[in-house]
């Protein structure tokens, strides 16, 4: 483990330096594996938010949830230098590799493959190929508030909106996703059951084409 940050009150992004080469696609997973002394194992699966580059480092963005074996473990007790069982990378389905157009849409931690996809077209000169949409449900909530601002992204909060914020809070709209939507573009969903079928059946309703969506579900994993 080489840098652990804060992203939410509730989430946490972990560096780390792989033992071996193993570059990742935008949109990939890694799973982090726990065996405890007495033997007994505990996984779960995490996306990769960092682009792909040639280094041996990634970045999992992980969310503390109550009563988590392995969230819990990761937030609580992993520290700088200590190492973790990974395997990975993992996943051809949603994937991005930089070359087409692309809508991202994402709630809550479901922003986080979505994340390394925009920071392939930004790291790679490919802004214009990319659009991104986040729901949130407050800005204490928003992941990489720092950095995923930008001419690429709307964030929409669903919850309680920032004073300075034009539209006021309320769920996502096809009037948020209208103005994403670009000619041949893959769309990719990522969020929990509910919020992926929503924001499908928005798509969808403007037109975009059905095999044209991928989308990756989540429920809580601890």
């Amino acid at each position: 483990m080489t840098d652990i940050r804060p992203e939410t009150p509730h989430a946490k992004t972990f560096r780390m330096a792989l033992s071996s080469p193993a570059r990742h696609l935008a949109g990939q997973h890694y799973v982090v594996r726990l065996t405890a002394p007495d033997g007994y194992t505990a996984q779960r699966s995490y996306s990769v938010a960092s682009a792909p580059d040639d280094s041996n480092d990634i970045e999992l963005s992980v969310e503390k949830l109550a009563g988590g074996e392995v969230s819990g473990f990761l937030h609580d007790e992993v520290l700088v230098g200590d190492e973790l069982e990974v395997r990975g990378p993992i996943g051809r389905w949603f994937i991005w590799e930089g070359q087409t157009p692309a809508v991202l849409v994402g709630a809550g931690s479901g922003v986080v493959p979505l994340m390394a996809m925009l920071r392939l077209a930004r790291q790679s000169g490919h802004s214009d190929l990319v659009r991104l949409a986040v729901s949130v449900r407050s800005q204490e909530d928003l992941y990489y508030a720092d950095e995923l601002p930008g001419p690429e992204t709307t964030v929409v909060y669903t919850r309680r909106a920032p004073p300075s914020n034009s539209r006021p809070a309320g769920r996502l709209t096809q009037r948020d996703l209208s103005p994403m939507l670009m000619p041949d573009a893959t769309a990719f969903v990522c969020g929990t059951p509910g919020f992926a079928d929503s924001a499908s059946e928005l798509l969808v309703g403007l037109g975009q084409p059905v095999e044209r969506i991928r989308v990756e579900r989540f429920g809580p994993t601890s």
